[in-house]
């Protein structure tokens, strides 16, 4: 009995000892996370959030002995408020950032963190100028240049005889920049461009004479590298004066069937370049569809998947780099921009590799809108 009585302490002994010893040696590491809360994109910066937290809550219920902490800063989409975002989430302990979501705000806060040694990822802004030249400033998302390709490529592919109209915002950095690479590639592919038009608010509402432009022109297919918002008033508007040409939009489209008071019959036809879907049958995406569901009752588009896989490539690039709660920003900045260009990350928005220039590589997917779903479109190579 005395035996038995002995082992079981010495047991228990152990137990404890190894208890501690785990949480001696859990560490937290904190991630800023910078995009639009509120305001006219207040849909993107909510989804990166959004997205952002379902991987936290995986990461951090796996008991790895690393956890993750999210500060999160609204920016409004404006340049200006992003730099006070960014010292916000640096002044409530940062050591790197997930963010910012918005093209303008990115090309801004970049600059400052380049100078300031801070490791940034951001989940969607795609100009080249967010990277170029800083060695630190990695993208989840595609390149604008690599979007206005791909989408030029791909149209030759299915309507090589179209009829081509081009509605842009060209107060936006995003939005020219794939329309500058497409046009260039369209000429290469022998696309016909019959039409080029713009407008220069976000806030613009009134799309008549843009597509006037096109139809006069007799464009068959417009392209729309555009967000959603404008988007979904355009093809209203067509709809209005019985105008039914095709479209094809970039990421930036994703999320117009989740777009409030939006009818989905609208979109019905429409097709986008994107790295993910809500309907994929894939396990990971499903898994990663029911959590956001349960928590946000809301479909995820591919802002929130990219920020999800952003978060999965910071956490195993710290895993790999040594990087715990004490390293400071400025050696964690070092310590991962040696790393990422070694990672191969399985994610939500694909198989993902870096340039050590800061571009993602994976693979963009055609999906057409059928009866308010996505459906995956066959390219012939």
């Amino acid at each position: 009995m005395k035996i038995r009585k002995l082992f079981a302490a010495v047991l228990a002994l152990c137990c404890m000892v190894s208890m501690f010893s785990f949480a001696a040696a859990e560490t937290t590491i904190t991630i800023g996370v910078i995009g639009p809360m509120t305001g006219g994109a207040a849909v993107y910066g909510s989804a990166v959030a959004r997205g952002a937290q379902i991987a936290v809550d995986e990461i951090n219920a796996q008991n790895t002995g690393i956890k993750i902490v999210l500060d999160v800063q609204d920016d409004e989409h404006d340049p200006e408020k992003a730099v006070n975002a960014y010292g916000a989430v640096l002044d409530n302990g940062a050591q790197m950032i997930l963010g910012t979501v918005t093209t303008g705000p990115c090309l801004t806060v970049s600059a400052l963190a380049f100078e300031e040694r801070i490791f940034m990822l951001t989940p969607s802004a795609s100009a080249t100028g967010v990277t170029e030249g800083k060695d630190n400033v990695f993208q989840v998302c595609f390149t604008d240049p690599g979007q206005g390709i791909a989408a030029a490529d791909m149209i030759a592919a299915m309507m090589p005889d179209a009829k081509v109209g081009i509605i842009f915002n060209n107060a936006d950095a995003y939005s020219t920049g794939i329309k500058d690479a497409f046009v260039v590639r369209a000429d290469e592919v022998g696309l016909n461009i019959v039409a080029t038009s713009s407008f220069a608010a976000d806030n613009n509402t009134d799309f008549s004479v843009q597509i006037a432009a096109c139809k006069d022109a007799g464009a068959d297919l417009i392209f729309l590298p555009i967000y959603y918002t404008p988007a979904s008033l355009i093809l209203a508007q067509c709809k209005n004066i019985a105008y039914a040409p095709t479209f094809f939009g970039v990421d930036g489209m994703d999320g117009i069937l989740t777009l409030e008071g939006f009818d989905k019959s609208l979109a019905e036809g429409v097709m986008l370049l994107t790295p993910f879907a809500a309907s994929s049958q894939d396990e990971k995406t499903q898994a990663f569809v029911t959590a956001y569901v349960a928590a946000y009752n809301e479909e995820p588009n591919q802002f929130a998947a990219d920020a999800y896989d952003g978060v999965y490539a910071l956490y195993e690039a710290c895993k790999l780099a040594g990087i715990d709660g004490n390293t400071s920003p400025e050696e964690a900045c070092e310590l991962l921009i040696a790393q990422f260009p070694t990672l191969q990350i399985n994610g939500l928005t694909g198989q993902l590799s870096w340039a050590p220039t800061g571009e993602v590589t994976k693979v963009p997917t055609v999906y057409v809108i059928k009866d308010g779903a996505y459906a995956m479109v066959e390219v012939a190579k």
